[in-house]
């Protein structure tokens, strides 16, 4: 995000950098969050889960937590170049 440094109150009335329903806007959003998703991978399975017990909860959140840590040591395999 750029940072802007105004000289006098009057440049402070100047357009934003997007305006809200700028359809520019909206694809940036999507970008960024395109961009997080592939940086950062969830880190538990998406939907509702139920679990009957407290510590069962907790031995399922510990299963996701180290199958991401896992994940997430693994050396990744850069495609080699021409």
């Amino acid at each position: 995000m750029p940072v802007f440094k105004f000289r006098s109150v009057e440049a402070m009335n100047q357009p934003i950098w997007r305006t809200p329903g700028d359809r520019a806007l909206y694809q940036s959003m999507a970008g960024l969050w395109t961009a997080g998703g592939r940086m950062q991978a969830r880190r538990f399975p998406a939907g509702v889960h139920r679990h009957r017990s407290i510590e069962e909860l907790d031995a399922r959140v510990n299963e996701w937590h180290r199958a991401h840590v896992d994940a997430r040591q693994q050396p990744k395999h850069l495609p080699s170049g021409p």
